[in-house]
Parts: structure tokens; sequence; C-alpha cells
């Protein structure tokens, strides 16, 4: 039974425990534990980086990130040049998808692909 208080979070893959700790710190994920795994919080979420990678797995694994400013976000992304730095591919740009969402992607060194959407207001499940 729920009573509110449960907290769900996914564990990512890594190729590279150390480098995708690395980058979560610089996009701004609050690093809580840092041991055989790395819990990071994300607002009020989070997740837990594994020193585990199965290639197939991690090049179909997807997070969401739903925000309030979008174009802050983005601002931030861009600023940390995360392909020169990370050796990620470059990140997308916000844009409206047919869904209605307005997202910006973003993938990880390990492939993991990032939704990061901006919230909708007035739609209850953006939130």
């Amino acid at each position: 039974m729920f009573t509110g208080t449960e907290l769900a979070r996914p564990f990512i893959p890594t190729m590279d425990f150390e480098l995708s700790k690395r980058f979560y710190e610089a996009l701004g994920f609050e690093k809580t534990l840092d041991g055989e795994v790395a819990i990071f919080r994300a607002g009020s979420g989070g997740f837990l980086l594994q020193r585990h990678f199965q290639e197939d797995w991690a090049a179909n694994f997807m997070m969401q990130l739903m925000v309030d400013d979008l174009d802050a976000w983005w601002s931030h992304i861009e600023s940390l040049d995360l392909p020169k730095h990370f050796g990620v591919p470059a990140p997308k740009p916000p844009a409206v998808q047919p869904w209605g969402l307005r997202i910006a992607y973003v993938v990880d060194p390990a492939g993991v692909l990032w939704h990061i959407a901006e919230r909708r207001d007035g739609v209850s499940h953006d939130k």
C-alpha cells in the first residue's frame, strides 16, 4: 500500500563510472552517495548510477526530466560543451514535439537518452 512517501529510482548503466558521475555533477544533479553505486538527486526524484553496461540496453534506456524553465536548462547545457568534455553527441535544442511537449535531448556517456521537458501550465501529469 502506498503512503505517499515512496521514491522510485531507476538504475542507470555506465560504461565509465567516474566519467558518468562527473557528467551528472556537471549537469547539476546532486550526488548523495558515492560508493559501489552513486545516488543522484533530481528535484523530488533521483536515480542510481551502476557499474554495469550492456550496450543494447543502454542504447534503449531513456529518462525524462520535467523542468519549469527549459530555456534556462538549455543555456546551462550549452555552456558545458558536453561533446568536448564528455565525448557525447551534441545535445539537441528545445523543440515542440508532435505529442505537445517542448523537449531538449541530451545523451549521457553510456548512451542513455535524456528528455528534458518543459512543464505545461494546467497539465496535471506534467507535475
